[in-house]
Order: structure tokens, then C-alpha cells, then sequence
């Protein structure tokens, strides 16, 4: 499924960090960014997360709510969050639903291997639910400045 910028984001239910169910409906009236990355605790998903936590402050003021989402189970994202000090969600997503859904379990090719898993891709999704913006290639010592251009 490819979407596009003004198509209505899909919506889900996983668990977060702690267990909890968590809806996309549920910050309807909030803009949201839904961001997807690979794996908890390597190289450039910590820096990608780093950098959202350091400016999580403008990223509010702006009105957003950071959602971060990998195949990665609660348990890990709850230690990934703790390491790193991360104020916002980590949604698990263990059975690539949503990844389905959003387009972004890709087949990947590293060394010339050939292989599943997610493409770092962010949504900023509006207040009506809507895709305002799609970051397909994201800096991930840059991210915020890429969501707040």
C-alpha cells in the first residue's frame, strides 16, 4: 500500500512500551508525528530517537505528539526508553500490521543480501487524521528540523 500526502492515515491498535493498547484514533484533534524505524538501541535509530528527545520541547510547543514505532516488543522499547531518557511513546509492532498498512516493511538489500524490515519513514499527520507530510529520507541527527521545516 503506498499512501500519499492528504490521504487519511489508516488506523491501528498496538501496544506501547507498557503494555497499554494505543489507537491512532485516539489523538484525533492532535497532530501527530508517527514515525517508523528499524531497531531499538543501534547506531542511527539511537540517533534519530536522540535527536526528537532533545527537541521534544519545540516539537510540543509546535503542537505534535511523537509516536515512535518498530517490530520491536514492548520490553525493548521499555529499556530503549529508560537508556536513552526518551520522553514520548514506542509503539510494538511485532506483527508488522501497521508496517503493512503504512508501506514501510520493505524487502531491503545489504552486502548484496536481500532481506525484510522497515524503512525509516516518518508520517506528520494533522488534526483531522489526515497525512500532512511523508519524510522518506530521514536525517537522523536532523530529524526535527526535517518535521518542523
Amino acid at each position: 500500500m503506498s499512501l500519499e500526502i492528504g490521504d487519511i492515515a489508516p488506523d491501528f491498535e498496538v501496544n506501547d512500551q507498557d503494555g497499554n493498547k494505543i489507537k491512532l484514533s485516539d489523538y484525533k484533534g492532535k497532530k501527530v508525528v508517527l514515525y517508523f524505524y528499524p531497531k531499538d538501541a543501534t547506531p542511527g535509530c539511537t540517533a534519530q530517537a536522540c535527536n526528537l528527545r532533545d527537541n521534544y520541547e519545540a516539537l510540543q510547543k509546535a503542537g505534535y505528539e511523537i509516536l515512535g514505532i518498530s517490530s520491536d516488543d514492548e520490553a525493548k522499547h521499555r529499556k530503549f526508553i529508560e537508556k536513552q531518557n526518551l520522553p514520548f511513546t514506542l509503539l510494538a509492532d511485532t506483527e508488522k500490521e501497521v508496517h503493512e498498512k503504512y508501506g514501510t516493511w520493505v524487502e531491503k538489500n545489504m552486502y548484496g543480501r536481500k532481506y525484510m524490515g522497515t524503512a525509516r519513514t516518518t508520517f506528520i499527520i494533522d488534526e483531522e487524521g489526515k497525512i500532512e507530510d511523508i519524510i522518506a529520507k530521514v536525517k537522523t541527527k536532523e530529524h526535527t528540523s526535517q518535521i518542523l521545516k
